[in-house]
């Protein structure tokens, strides 16, 4: 089994700024003159880390990652003023001009690999390649699964306390019930919201309970963040159409793509990675058999390391002792 790769500090950080009030962190990490690659994180709002640049080896890759509007070290934190995923494909853009960067592999899992596909639609002449895990279409059916009716009959005690903060009155709509308190005036019943609506996440992501990923997403500065972030994009469909992301794969069609999903991932369930997969010809998909939807579980790091390997010497022509 593959492992992460060593971790490593970046070699430059960037503080961007986009549309006010917004300023993006970026960094870059790797070999400097290596195959651009893209880390696109989840959420939207959970921010990027030291792992994140540990899927690429860094001998291969030119490692970008940054941090989406309103989360990790990008400010200012939480805001939903102008935060739109077509606000962060055009962030994407602009990072890619600013690097002098020609083409690059997008690499994302759950919300990234959203945003992945929704930034190749929109610019396919600029990417080389995808690498995705975790698929989520965001359509309806996604959200009411996650957030209203579905994985609750898989974890009935976690969900009484996802429930706990909203009235017994206001459950027949979830999203918008925590969505009206996660951007009201009272403090207390935000953080109360945010703690519930990003723990849930957390207990869920992961096939064996896993403390370490329920302690990240429990903290309570980062579940303001996502759990803000989440919701404010939720309520609006993630500003897509429905089936968007499926009915524009004829303009990524010819796109190489690696498409990594847990058996068991009942955040994003399999049949959006399958979905995907039919109508993307030039994809692979491995359908890893002991894990749900977290990249750290030790199947998904596997098949992700080793993709981005053999991406890698793909595009960049080696063999398989020079890589």
């Amino acid at each position: 089994m593959q492992t992460l790769y060593p971790e490593i500090k970046p070699y430059a950080r960037h503080a961007l700024a986009v549309d006010e009030p917004h300023v993006l962190y970026v960094d870059e990490s790797g070999s400097p003159d290596g195959l651009p690659v893209v880390f696109i994180h989840g959420g939207p709002g959970a921010g990027c880390d030291a792992m994140s640049r540990r899927f690429f080896d860094p001998r291969l890759y030119r490692i970008v990652t940054f941090d989406q509007r309103g989360c990790g070290r990008s400010t200012p934190y939480a805001s939903l003023e102008k935060n739109s995923t077509w606000d962060l494909v055009a962030d994407m853009e602009l990072i890619r001009e600013k690097l002098g960067i020609d083409k690059w592999v997008l690499f994302g899992g759950s919300w990234g690999s959203t945003l992945a596909l929704a930034y190749a639609q929109t610019h396919p002449e600029r990417v080389h390649a995808l690498l995705l895990r975790g698929i989520f279409l965001c359509r309806p059916q996604d959200f009411q699964w996650f957030y209203q009716e579905g994985a609750s009959r898989l974890f009935p005690d976690y969900w009484e306390d996802y429930l706990a903060p909203i009235p017994a009155d206001e459950r027949g709509d979830l999203m918008q019930a925590f969505y009206k308190r996660l951007t009201g005036q009272d403090q207390i019943a935000q953080m109360h919201a945010a703690k519930a609506w990003s723990t849930w996440e957390g207990r869920t992501a992961t096939l064996r309970p896993n403390p370490q990923v329920v302690d990240r997403f429990s903290d309570s500065h980062r579940a303001l963040s996502i759990a803000r972030i989440e919701c404010h994009y939720f309520v609006n469909n993630a500003f897509l159409d429905a089936d968007q992301l499926l009915r524009d794969m004829p303009k990524i069609a010819h796109l190489p793509g690696l498409i990594v999903h847990g058996r068991y991932d009942v955040i994003c369930p399999l049949d959006n990675a399958y979905a995907l997969h039919q109508a993307w010809p030039n994809s692979e998909l491995q359908i890893i058999r002991d894990a749900g939807h977290a990249a750290s579980e030790v199947g998904i790091t596997d098949a992700l390391v080793r993709g981005a390997d053999d991406m890698a010497r793909r595009l960049l022509d080696l063999a398989p002792d020079e890589a």
